[in-house]
């Protein structure tokens, strides 16, 4: 990946390099081609790449960089898709031997507005089998090769770690997002439930799946985010409204905002204490912004949820699988085979039961975000683990329950392993651009987005630019 001054490049500073006609879209996608090349057989984080098709999509944004015709600020920014988002013509497979060999002849919505934003399609990504629990892929940790990345959204975080996409799609059903990125380094909004289409891409759970981006930094997160939303009418569950200027708000001061923190030693209690220091040390850094802090407690209800949330997934990914399931249960893997099991045991009352479980928790949960701003969170309980698990989900599910937005940043790194720790911010409905401006003022005062896996600093396929002075300027 192209880097400044050592650090990788973002997406705001590539998008003022393309601008300025300092970067050719060619040239920055070869890069991510080539740092795919090199890093791939270690960190396994694709299935799919299509250089060809890359490389022609690079030469057309070229050709209109030189006439002045940006489509977006995302304009020749290369990016990789989730393996379960549709994209015409390139196989999807969903992790899975099921569909193996699919070749949609469209694009997911999401894939439609990049594109048509001027970005450049690399490839797909690596995931669990259909988004679900188990059958975990090969994919490793940038940071660390022997511990996971995280999923079910894999690969899609391992790239932007890895440093071979400036941006990737993944989904998140319970903690697939947020995880996947606070293991990484990275970060990734949740966005509010309906906030992106989910039309063309593969269903986990009808009412518990979102999509997401993972990015360096809450900047460029705004500036994908603001490229995804919006209503699509194949897509009856997205919101309509005007799309919010994400990169505009998230610039607002966060003095004065009221961040809620749950009791330490509760539901949110981590289980390695080099996360729970840097929890309290951002607490730290976002006081020193002006940020205030109230104790809260969360509703009584929260493991009664999480048990609900864990129904659900279970009830609905039976029901989309159903019919292909019982005409080719061989061709699912074991452990989906066991999570299909065990939801077309479930009975209409048990689901109906978990529904109004939610229903209750998320009413309990709006009421609570009325009194702050925003919720102050670990990302995971735990680090990322040794070998293939995927990792505990459980800080993520509330806000995936009740469809609430919620972000993690990089917060730390853990001093034994050196591995990467992130706080999770979670917001009221429709709160994204809030959680925005706390993570972006919280990244202005810290570097913990700035630090890369060693693999990356390493690589001698890191083209270094000098115009680094470029964006001093350009940022006032």
């Amino acid at each position: 990946m192209i880097a400044i001054s050592g650090q990788l490049l973002t997406i705001f500073e590539a998008g003022r390099l393309i601008a300025a006609r300092r970067l050719s879209p060619v040239e920055l996608t070869m890069d991510c081609l080539r740092r795919i090349e090199a890093l791939e057989p270690q960190v396994q984080a694709w299935v799919t790449v299509d250089a060809e098709g890359a490389l022609r999509a690079a030469k057309e944004a070229e050709r209109l960089q030189m006439k002045g015709g940006l489509l977006s600020p995302l304009h020749g920014i290369p990016f990789g898709v989730k393996d379960i988002i549709c994209t015409a013509g390139m196989r999807t497979s969903g992790g899975s031997r099921v569909n193996g060999d699919y070749v949609p002849d469209y694009d997911a919505a999401v894939v439609e507005r990049l594109k048509r934003a001027g970005a450049i399609l690399l490839g797909k990504t690596t995931t669990t089998e259909y988004a679900y629990q188990g059958g975990e892929p090969p994919t490793r940790n940038p940071w660390l090769l022997s511990h996971t990345p995280g999923g079910s959204s894999s690969g899609s975080a391992a790239a932007v770690a890895a440093g071979m996409a400036l941006f990737t799609l993944g989904t998140q059903t319970f903690g697939s997002l947020i995880r996947p990125a606070a293991y990484n380094g990275l970060t990734c909004m949740k966005p509010t439930f309906g906030r992106i289409s989910r039309y063309g891409v593969f269903t986990a759970s009808w009412t518990l799946d979102h999509i997401g981006a993972f990015t360096r930094t809450a900047e460029d997160n705004a500036i994908v985010l603001e490229a995804l939303t919006g209503a699509d009418e194949r897509d009856p569950s997205t919101l309509t409204g005007a799309v919010p200027s994400y990169t505009s708000a998230m610039r607002r001061d966060v003095k004065g905002m009221v961040v809620g923190l749950p009791d330490p030693d509760g539901f949110f209690r981590p289980e390695v204490a080099s996360i729970g220091q840097a929890a309290a040390a951002a607490e730290g850094v976002l006081r020193a912004l002006g940020v205030q802090f109230k104790a809260i407690q969360l509703p009584d209800c929260i493991d009664e949820a999480v048990a609900a949330h864990k129904m659900t997934m279970r009830a609905e990914g039976a029901a989309y699988h159903m019919d292909s399931y019982r005409e080719q249960p061989e061709r699912y893997g074991p452990a989906m085979r066991e999570q299909l099991e065990l939801g077309l045991e479930l009975s209409a009352a048990d689901y109906l039961r978990a529904q109004r479980v939610r229903t209750v928790f998320r009413r309990e949960m709006m009421e609570l975000l009325r009194e702050v701003d925003a919720l102050l969170t670990p990302a995971t309980p735990t680090l990322p683990l040794a070998g293939y698990k995927t990792g505990n989900p459980m800080f993520n599910g509330p806000f995936t329950n009740t469809g609430l937005p919620s972000m993690t940043i990089p917060a730390g790194t853990d001093g034994s392993t050196g591995l990467p720790i992130g706080v999770q911010l979670a917001g009221p409905l429709l709160g994204e651009e809030t959680l925005l401006a706390l993570g972006h003022r919280y990244q202005e005062a810290t570097s913990w987005h700035l630090k890369t896996a060693p693999m990356v600093s390493e690589s001698e396929s890191v083209y270094r630019l000098s115009q680094s002075e470029l964006y001093k300027e350009e940022r006032k």
